[in-house]
């Protein structure tokens, strides 16, 4: 994937987070993750990997705020998309 693509990707994901942030059953918590990366769509002078990490960081989030257990389809796609930030990260 290009970088190009790779922001828009990232930017379309935002969206949805700022979705899930207007619902009062999500909780406070659940993307300071995300937030504590400081790696925001509109950052392109941040590199691909650092937004590559920060794409699946908030995947991981997204999913667990639209999982109902760990066994869900989301919640394992949210257990891929953690594995997938922790393999980012090392490459940081």
């Amino acid at each position: 994937m290009h970088k190009d693509e790779l922001l828009e990707l990232h930017e379309e994901m935002v969206a949805i987070k700022e979705e899930f942030d207007s619902y009062h059953d999500v909780a406070d918590d659940l993307f300071e993750p995300y937030e504590q990366l400081d790696v925001d769509p509109s950052h392109v002078h941040k590199s691909k990997s650092e937004h590559k990490h920060a794409v699946f960081v908030l995947g991981n989030a997204l999913a667990s705020a639209m999982s109902e257990d760990e066994f869900s389809s989301a919640g394992r796609i949210g257990k891929r998309m953690q594995e997938l930030a922790d393999d980012a990260e090392k490459k940081l």
